[in-house]
This record gives C-alpha cells, sequence and structure tokens, in this order.
C-alpha cells in the first residue's frame, strides 16, 4: 500500500481571519433566513348586524408588497352588503429585499475569503493591495450593516402597524354602520425580530473585523529597522 503524507503548518493559515469570515457567514444566513422565509397572516372580524357575523383573514409574507395582498372569503355580499375587493396598505419590499439580497452577497463574500485565506494564503501576504481591498471591503460591509437594518427595522415597524389593529382605520367598509369591524389576530412576528437582531450583530461583527483586516495592510505595518552591513558597527544609540 502507499501512504501519501501531507504536512502542514497550521500556524500558516489565518486563524483568527478564518473564524471571523465563518461566523460572518453564518450570522448572513440566519439573518436572511428569518427575513425571507417569513409568512403570516392578519384577520379582522366583522359583526353584521342582521346576519352572521364574518372573519376575514389576509396572508402576507416576503417581500412584503402588502398592497398586494386581498383579504381572503371576502363575499361579493358580506352583511347583507355589496363590498368591494378589499387589500391591506403598505409596499415595504424595497427594505426587505435590501435587506436579503444584501445579507445573501455578504454570505457569497465571506465563502470566498475563507477560499482566499485557506488555498491562496501566499497572494494575500504577498501582494500589498489585497489587505487594503480586503480592508475597504470591510468598511463598506460594516456601513452597509447600519443602512440595511436600520432600513428593515423601520420597514418591520411599519409591518406591525399595517397588520396590527391600526388597519381597521384604513378599511373602508368597517366605517359603514352596517359592517362594523374589529381586530381579530395576527401572526407572530419573532423571526423578523430576530432577523432584525441578527442584523445589528453583523454590524457588530464587521466593524470589529476592520480592525483585524486593518492590522494586515501597510497602514498599520510599521518601516523596518535597516540591517548594519556585515562586519560594521552599529550607529551609537545617542550622547
Amino acid at each position: 500500500t502507499i501512504r501519501i503524507v501531507v504536512h502542514t503548518n497550521p500556524a500558516a493559515v489565518p486563524q483568527g481571519e478564518c473564524q471571523r469570515r465563518a461566523l460572518g457567514s453564518i450570522f448572513s444566513i440566519f439573518a436572511f433566513a428569518t427575513c425571507g422565509g417569513y409568512s403570516g397572516h392578519t384577520s379582522i372580524k366583522v359583526r353584521c348586524l342582521d346576519a352572521k357575523n364574518e372573519t376575514l383573514e389576509a396572508a402576507f409574507g416576503y417581500p412584503f408588497r402588502l398592497n398586494t395582498v386581498v383579504f381572503k372569503n371576502l363575499d361579493t355580499k358580506l352583511c347583507n352588503s355589496t363590498l368591494p375587493q378589499t387589500h391591506l396598505q403598505g409596499d415595504f419590499s424595497s427594505s426587505a429585499q435590501f435587506f436579503v439580497t444584501f445579507a445573501v452577497f455578504v454570505f457569497l463574500y465571506c465563502m470566498g475569503a475563507l477560499v482566499l485565506y485557506v488555498g491562496y494564503l501566499h497572494l494575500y501576504r504577498g501582494a500589498g493591495k489585497l489587505p487594503m481591498i480586503d480592508f475597504v471591503i470591510t468598511m463598506v460591509v460594516a456601513l452597509l450593516w447600519l443602512i440595511s437594518t436600520s432600513a428593515w427595522a423601520k420597514a418591520l415597524t411599519d409591518i406591525k402597524i399595517s397588520t396590527g389593529p391600526e388597519m381597521v382605520l384604513d378599511i373602508g367598509f368597517c366605517h359603514l354602520p352596517q359592517t362594523p369591524c374589529q381586530f381579530g389576530a395576527v401572526s407572530s412576528m419573532g423571526s423578523l425580530n430576530v432577523s432584525v437582531v441578527f442584523g445589528f450583530l453583523n454590524l457588530i461583527l464587521w466593524a470589529g473585523n476592520a480592525w483585524f483586516v486593518y492590522k494586515e495592510t501597510n497602514l498599520h505595518s510599521s518601516p523596518e529597522a535597516p540591517v548594519p552591513a556585515p562586519g560594521g558597527t552599529p550607529a551609537p544609540a545617542g550622547m
């Protein structure tokens, strides 16, 4: 039998960088999965004066274009009245899609950085431009985490308003005397809250990463001390 033994030098692989990029990829997965995979529903109860009471439901989810969501089982004859098709209010797709798309790109970048650190470390440390590019990208990613998470947190607040008790005020037929309404229930948005938390955790992680990547750049490297020629005497330290 032929045995092939490969000797590796653990110190050659930047363990800290690899761990931080791996953690960044995990956090980004949780960020876009908890937001992009959400689906829920909200409902209102219509109290008919001379007919059976009705419960109307509307299902919504990512990317949260609520203005395209209609209430189901809304008959044209409800409470013996002809009612129009009714939608939820608001379109929050831009903030949600920006947050999810950016998190996916961050995940892909982390995977590419891990490949660079593990397989092509000599290129990373041999050229002065790659650490500087990595530092600039890290700073930009930290800034975009702040922007995207803040925008998504504001959109989430508006989604809760548009699907909560306040939505009754925006439904036209609920103001009619023959079809008074009251809020029913809305699905829990715990996973969406978690997505915001992971967004800010990513911000903290990447802002911290910027310092460690900065130390790999020429901006942080101190100039090397001159090496005396063979046989020469070192310069005097001072008088």
